[in-house]
């Protein structure tokens, strides 16, 4: 930063020029996107729907509304925004709303520039001091957005009429840069009405004052569809004013969120410890959040985050590594016994229908089922397993359960040759622990797909024969 100009008369020698702050926006857009790299990254499954929308407002030079309900990365996209400013940005020293030196607005850096003309000093502030960002709440004020007079200034000598004594709020301290509205509709709606002159007229007014200061902002809100009739609504000339709505979602295949989870989640590490989640789990997880979105028992007006997989995957694991370590074994690899640890990740994070209300656990346990007959069905064909349902039938049984060690799962498996192909196949791994997973995937399977007859007490199960 030393060699970069220091003063007004410096900058102008160096040949930089000012560029409005979607100008500049749309400048690193297109060479993102020349180069065949996303404009936002680390999100995943929007390449085909929402990314296309968003780089066409960029484009633009459009304010935006991201529409979509909760965990479908929207505050995530708008952060990820800062990446397509300008890394360094020169603004008139000790300026408060960081002012252009060739355009200054306010009343410090106006006075400043004409007393010291070509020798006022210049600061450079990075890309990521130029994002302001603010939850709108019920009781968000203009204050808080625009600005108000500070009491102290006052105090201090000034009459109430001097510029000098506002306090800038938030929108104009990211002047020249990129400021977001996360929930729009929890924004009482006089306090909207605030907003108009920023998206249109691009300036603020603060009472009292005859004062306009045309900032430079790009404004970029979030909102869930439902806020428009549950707790509040975006006025009409508001949602008016900006130029692009863009409709997320979640993730529309397994795979995706499969993706996400293992991007997000905090992985468990322990000294001693080998953890590894089999494909055949990680798949119920996320398989769990799927059915979550289309069952008639879930509220789907409040939607079912992604944050859910995330949660329920770390959780599984977290079980598998308490159930290990009780055990003394090495190595976690989730079960299909340590499922039912996910209704205390998934209770919280989901809202049951008025008519099941009370029914929270039966509910999440159906769900838990279901995930597992559909991952069963689509990784092993039913016929594969003739044989080992008419072994079963002959006498066999099989516990399961917490409080079974891996290496029990691995005797058994050995006075059952007609299961070992497909357990082992599954498993991906001779460790004992694996073994173990894929064995009780098998069995839950079959028992869920009526094949096998199963008897649950507690942690505990025994697989039978149906006869």
């Amino acid at each position: 930063m030393t060699s970069r100009p220091a003063t007004l008369g410096q900058l102008r020698e160096a040949g930089w020029q000012s560029v409005p702050v979607k100008e500049e926006v749309r400048r690193n857009a297109v060479k993102r996107i020349a180069a065949g790299e996303p404009v936002v990254k680390g999100v995943m499954g929007y390449e085909d729907t929402v990314l296309p929308q968003l780089e066409n407002a960029l484009l633009a030079g459009h304010d935006i509304i991201l529409l979509g309900e909760r965990g479908q990365a929207k505050t995530r996209m708008i952060r990820s925004l800062t990446d397509l400013l300008d890394e360094w940005l020169p603004i008139v020293a000790g300026s408060e709303i960081n002012d252009d030196p060739y355009h200054p607005v306010s009343r410090h850096a106006r006075d400043l520039v004409a007393e010291r003309g070509d020798d006022t000093p210049i600061e450079w502030i990075h890309r990521d001091t130029r994002f302001g960002e603010k939850l709108a709440t019920p009781d968000t004020s203009i204050a808080d957005l625009i600005g108000e007079v500070d009491p102290i200034r006052v105090a201090e000598g000034r009459y109430l009429s001097d510029e000098l004594t506002i306090h800038y709020g938030l929108v104009p301290r990211t002047n020249r840069g990129i400021f977001a509205m996360n929930e729009l509709p929890d924004l009482a709606e006089r306090i909207q009405v605030g907003l108009l002159n920023v998206l249109e007229e691009r300036d603020v007014q603060i009472r009292g004052y005859k004062l306009r200061l045309p900032l430079d902002v790009m404004l970029v809100a979030t909102a869930n569809p439902e806020d428009y009739t549950n707790r509040g609504r975006i006025i009409t000339p508001l949602k008016d004013r900006f130029g692009s709505q863009i409709r997320t979602h979640y993730p529309l295949e397994i795979e995706t969120e499969l993706e996400v989870v293992r991007q997000e989640s905090n992985a468990l590490e322990a000294e001693g410890l080998r953890v590894q989640v089999p494909e055949f789990m990680a798949e119920i997880v996320a398989t769990l959040s799927h059915l979550a979105r289309s069952s008639s028992k879930i509220n789907q007006r409040s939607g079912v985050s992604v944050r859910l997989s995330i949660a329920n995957y770390e959780t599984l694991v977290a079980n598998a590594a308490r159930r290990a370590l009780r055990a003394g074994e090495p190595d976690v690899v989730p079960r299909v016994s340590d499922l039912e640890s996910l209704v205390s990740s998934t209770a919280g994070k989901v809202e049951i229908e008025t008519l099941d209300e009370g029914r929270d656990e039966h509910v999440i346990d159906q769900l838990v089922k279901q995930s597992i007959l559909t991952v069963f069905k689509s990784r092993c064909p039913i016929e594969r397993f003739k044989d080992v349902v008419t072994a079963f039938e002959e006498g066999v049984v099989v516990h399961a359960g917490d409080d079974v060690g891996s290496a029990r799962y691995v005797d058994a498996l050995a006075s059952m040759p007609v299961l070992k192909t497909p357990v082992m196949d599954l498993a991906g791994s001779e460790t004992p622990a694996a073994v173990a997973s894929a064995m009780e995937f098998v069995l839950e399977g079959l028992h869920l797909s009526k094949r096998l007859n199963k008897e649950a007490t507690g942690g505990r199960a025994t697989y039978r024969g149906r006869n």
